[in-house]
């Protein structure tokens, strides 16, 4: 999301030095991640059934709020993506991951703190089930950073205004519908503060890690093969 417009003058922006540049980003990638993973995990916490439609509300109004700073990821997976297509450098992509990942582990220690469960019922996946969140969270995660790059990086969609709602809108559809199979994570950093909160068993983090990763870097060469004339 590195080509959503900004709001600030040119002048502005040069006048900025370029670490303060690059920490604001990192601000901005750290409270869009907190108050995604906050979210998503105290509504497991609570078992609300408007979990899906929290998460997809949430990560619109962060995208919309800090956009114009940071490309608002908020997933290292879509800034694995971003890497990919070519819109982030590895440096950036690499401080976005810390960022994201700290973030992430800290909001689900909080919304643990806050929730206060009497109970946490932790997610243990084997045999079909696991392969089943394999394919789910590679499919939606394919699906999600393939609508960033397309709505927020694309030449053609330039100064849209319906990349927030087309991007939260997809991580909406995609936890209504297999939720209830893997958990609904489609994000390293919310599937990591899912562990650290107890919602998803340890032993299976690496499944969710390993094909978010991977449909990150699909949807971002996928982008490219579509898009060859999108540099």
């Amino acid at each position: 999301m590195t080509h959503v417009v900004t709001s600030e003058p040119e002048s502005v922006v040069a006048a900025v030095p370029q670490w303060g540049t690059t920490t604001r980003k990192y601000a901005v990638e750290v409270i869009g991640t907190f108050f995604l993973v906050f979210t998503v995990t105290v509504s497991g916490f609570s078992h609300s059934t408007f979990t899906p439609l929290a998460a997809g509300a949430i990560l619109m109004v962060m995208i919309y709020a800090g956009g114009h700073i940071s490309g608002g990821h908020y997933n290292p997976a879509v800034t694995m993506a971003a890497l990919c297509r070519g819109r982030i450098g590895a440096a950036d992509a690499a401080g976005y991951w810390v960022a994201q990942f700290a973030a992430g582990a800290v909001a689900a220690v909080v919304a643990r703190a806050v929730a206060n469960p009497a109970t946490v019922t932790t997610l243990h996946l084997s045999g079909h089930a696991l392969a089943a969140t394999a394919v789910a969270e590679l499919l939606f995660t394919f699906g999600l950073c393939y609508v960033v790059l397309n709505v927020a990086t694309s030449k053609s969609q330039q100064g849209n205004s319906f990349f927030g709602l087309a991007i939260g809108f997809t991580v909406a559809a995609g936890a209504f519908a297999v939720g209830g199979i893997s958990g609904g994570a489609f994000n390293p950093a919310v599937a990591l503060g899912a562990a650290t909160g107890g919602l998803f068993a340890w032993s299976t983090l690496w499944v969710y890690l390993v094909v978010q990763a991977v449909a990150g870097v699909a949807a971002g060469l996928t982008f490219l093969a579509l898009n060859p004339d999108d540099k």
